[in-house]
């Protein structure tokens, strides 16, 4: 019997016994917008050592929740992504983040701001489907990370890279993103006063909010 086992006949034991090690949920997180390097991983992670890491992805890898694979040439690079089984927890990491957000801090100051990747959670736990009967694209640029998002009659689409045909093309730091999504920033002031640049309908960013949002505007 494996001696950390809790041999308990009872599916959140199980669960546990699967992603109770610290930051094993976490890496989970970094990968719901799609592969990334382990560098990008380890960026997405401020806090964790790249031995701990290693180790994690190894576990998530024997367990069948991600899964290694090198990109066809010119990049050539080896990428972690989820598998179906892993892609399964995004219901429960949603939940779990929507009652975890009760407790964040009013500000910021005091802990670390993560990379726009890692808030994809964040855009799909407050995603307000009614608001998004229509189709569009949008294309952010956030301290060097680019992140594309598409609204499509109710689904909500988040993927890393570029996106095809944005209605709006944004460029702000981490700080400007999360204030808008926190409603800290009207999307006109933030375009007024250059915290965001655009290229498109700068109308596009009011609706984008209106569906992802944690405060949307009024």
């Amino acid at each position: 019997m494996n001696n950390r086992s809790y041999n308990q006949y009872c599916g959140l034991a199980y669960a546990l016994e699967i992603l109770g090690e610290r930051w094993t949920m976490l890496v989970i997180r970094e990968l719901i917008a799609g592969p990334r390097r382990f560098k990008d991983l380890f960026n997405g992670l401020p806090g964790i050592s790249t031995n701990l890491l290693t180790e994690r992805l190894k576990h998530l890898e024997q367990q069948g929740l991600i899964v290694r694979q090198v990109l066809a040439p010119p990049a050539g690079s080896t990428v972690y992504g989820l598998t179906d089984l892993g892609r399964g927890l995004e219901p429960s990491l949603l939940e779990l983040g929507k009652w975890g957000s009760q407790f964040v801090p009013a500000s910021s100051e005091q802990v670390q701001l993560l990379n726009i990747g890692s808030y994809a959670l964040t855009l799909k736990t407050f995603f307000r489907p009614a608001q998004a009967q229509f189709r569009e694209s949008y294309q952010w640029h956030v301290d060097g990370e680019l992140l594309s998002v598409t609204l499509d009659h109710g689904q909500l689409i988040v993927q890393q890279g570029p996106s095809q045909q944005p209605a709006i093309i944004l460029h702000t730091t981490i700080e400007h993103y999360l204030q808008l999504l926190q409603g800290e920033i009207k999307p006109e002031l933030a375009i007024n006063q250059g915290l965001v640049q655009i290229q498109g309908d700068p109308n596009a960013l009011t609706r984008f909010l209106m569906c992802c949002a944690i405060n949307p505007p009024e």
